[in-house]
C-alpha cells in the first residue's frame, strides 16, 4: 500500500513557532495539501461532510499539526512505565480498535511538533527512575509508524532513547513504512513490534493497513538493522477454523524470517475483547462489519477503572491459550511471551 498523504490539514498558529511545525507546512503547501487553521488541535469542529459517516472517513484523512501542552506522561502498563506522546489517532480502519472509543468525536490525527520539550519531560522521567530502566511506548493511541515517514518524529526520538543510559523505547505498527528508520541511530533501546493475524482478521478487518507479506518483509528489514524485534498478534479471534488460520499465521510467519537473527524475539498475545459502548462506536463506523459482538456469547468481566468488557467463556478462552501458545512454542521455542485476556 502507499504511504499514508493528508487529504486536509490543519495547524494551530503556535505550531509555527517550531521548527518541524514550518517544514511540514512548507511539505503540504508543495503538494498542494489544503491547510486551514486551528486554534487547538482538540477543536476540529469543521470537517467536511454531510452527516458522521462521511465526517468520521473524512477525519482519518486528516491531520493536525498542533502543540502537545500536557506533558505529564499517562502510563502505559503493562507494556511500558509511559506513553511518550508523539501522535494521536491512526488513518487504519481496524473496526475492533479501541481508539473508536477513546478517541470518540476526534478520531483525526495529530501530530506534536514540540519534541524538544517532549523529550527534556521524558528524560525527567528517566532521571527519576534512574538506575532502573524507564521504558516508554511511542504513541499509544497512535500508529505513530503510520505518518514517520512524513514527520520523522518517531526517528528522532529513536535517535534520543538510543543516547540515554536509563531508557527504552518500543512501539507497535501495521504499517511496512519504516525504510528511513533503518540507518537511526537506535543503540539496541527500541523494540520494533509488528502487529499481525491471521488471514481472516486482516481480510475482515483491518482496511487500510499494510498486508501480511508487506508487514513481513519490514520486520525482516528492522531485524537486519539490528533493533530488537517483536510481535503482538491481537486481538486473538475465534473466526471459523480459527486453529488452522493461526497455524497457517506462524507456519507464514516462521517462514519469513527464515534466515533472518531474532535474538530476544518476544510475542503479545491479547485475545478479543469488547465493551458497550465500543460495540456502539464501531457498529455505527462499520456497519456491515462481520465482527461478531453478541454479547450472549461472551463473558462479563470488570476491568479497571469500573468499565467492564465482554471477552470470551472460560473453557473458550482456555482453548484459546493454550493452542495460541502452542504455536508459538512450537515455531518460536525461545521466544518471550506474554498472554493477556
Amino acid at each position: 500500500m502507499k504511504p499514508f498523504s493528508p487529504q486536509l490539514v490543519y495547524i494551530e498558529p503556535r505550531a509555527l513557532e517550531y521548527p518541524l511545525g514550518r517544514e511540514l507546512k512548507e511539505k503540504f503547501e508543495q503538494l498542494g495539501v489544503e491547510i486551514r487553521q486551528t486554534t487547538s488541535h482538540n477543536q476540529i469542529r469543521d470537517l467536511p461532510g454531510d452527516n458522521d459517516f462521511q465526517k468520521y472517513r473524512v477525519a482519518k484523512s486528516t491531520l493536525v499539526v498542533g502543540i502537545r501542552k500536557t506533558l505529564k506522561f499517562d502510563t502505559s502498563k503493562p507494556s511500558a512505565e509511559y506513553a511518550i506522546p508523539l501522535a494521536t489517532g491512526c488513518m487504519g480502519h481496524c473496526h475492533y480498535c479501541y481508539l473508536q472509543t477513546t478517541l470518540g468525536s476526534k478520531p483525526y490525527i495529530r501530530t506534536y511538533v514540540n519534541l524538544d520539550e517532549i523529550f527534556a519531560a521524558a528524560q525527567g522521567y528517566i532521571d527519576e527512575r534512574k538506575p532502573e530502566i524507564t521504558r516508554f511506548e511511542a504513541a499509544c493511541t497512535s500508529d505513530i509508524v503510520g505518518i514517520d515517514h512524513l514527520t520523522h518524529s518517531l526517528k528522532k526520538t529513536i535517535e534520543f532513547i538510543g543516547q540515554t543510559e536509563y531508557g527504552q523505547l518500543r512501539f507497535v505498527t501495521k504499517f511496512h513504512h519504516i525504510d528511513h528508520l533503518l540507518d537511526a541511530k537506535h543503540n539496541g533501546k527500541t523494540r520494533f513490534r509488528f502487529s499481525i493475524n491471521s488471514r481472516y482478521v486482516i481480510k475482515n478487518f483491518e482496511p487500510g493497513t499494510s498486508s501480511f507479506e508487506e508487514r513481513m518483509e519490514a520486520a525482516c528489514k528492522v531485524a537486519k538493522a539490528g533493533y530488537p524485534l517483536g510481535f503482538i498478534v491481537a486481538p486473538i479471534y475465534r473466526h471459523d477454523d480459527w486453529q488452522a488460520g493461526y497455524r497457517e499465521l506462524f507456519e507464514r510467519l516462521s517462514a519469513a524470517l527464515e534466515g533472518v537473527e531474532t535474538p530476544g524475539l518476544t510475542f503479545e498475545l491479547i485475545q478479543h475483547r469488547f465493551t458497550g459502548p465500543a460495540k456502539k462506536v464501531i457498529e455505527k463506523n462499520y456497519p456491515k462489519s462481520k465482527l461478531q459482538l453478541d454479547e450472549s456469547k461472551r463473558k462479563y468481566k470488570w476491568g479497571r477503572y469500573g468499565i467492564g468488557k465482554y471477552v470470551y467463556k472460560t473453557e473458550e478462552a482456555a482453548e484459546l491459550e493454550t493452542v495460541i501458545r502452542g504455536y508459538v512454542k512450537e515455531y518460536f521455542p525461545d521466544a518471550v511471551v506474554q498472554y493477556f485476556t
